[in-house]
């Protein structure tokens, strides 16, 4: 059956205003760089995966083990490129 109101989009629209709020909260506030860096981080991730699954409907077709098996070896190489960059160019190994 067809629903009429897409319930799931707007519960998911509604969280990512909260998590865009949480975000705003650290231009707002005087917050360390530490701790404004890792609120980013970390809303940046969950509102990249509501995006995801919720409007891209990535968990919505047949083939959503090859589609989250890509998102899983994409995420592992940007993490590599980005810990592989620091180790080399700030932490001093070469």
């Amino acid at each position: 059956m067809r629903e009429l109101f897409p319930r799931k989009q707007v519960i998911g629209f509604v969280f990512s205003l909260v998590l865009i709020a949480a975000a705003l909260t650290v231009y707002f506030l005087d917050m360390s760089f530490a701790v404004g860096a890792t609120i980013l981080l970390v809303t940046a991730f969950i509102q990249a995966a509501i995006q995801l699954v919720v409007f891209m409907h990535a968990g919505e077709t047949e083939d959503k083990k090859s589609i989250y098996t890509s998102l899983y070896y994409g995420i592992f190489i940007a993490l590599v490129t980005v810990f592989g960059t620091l180790l080399t160019l700030i932490w001093g190994y070469y």
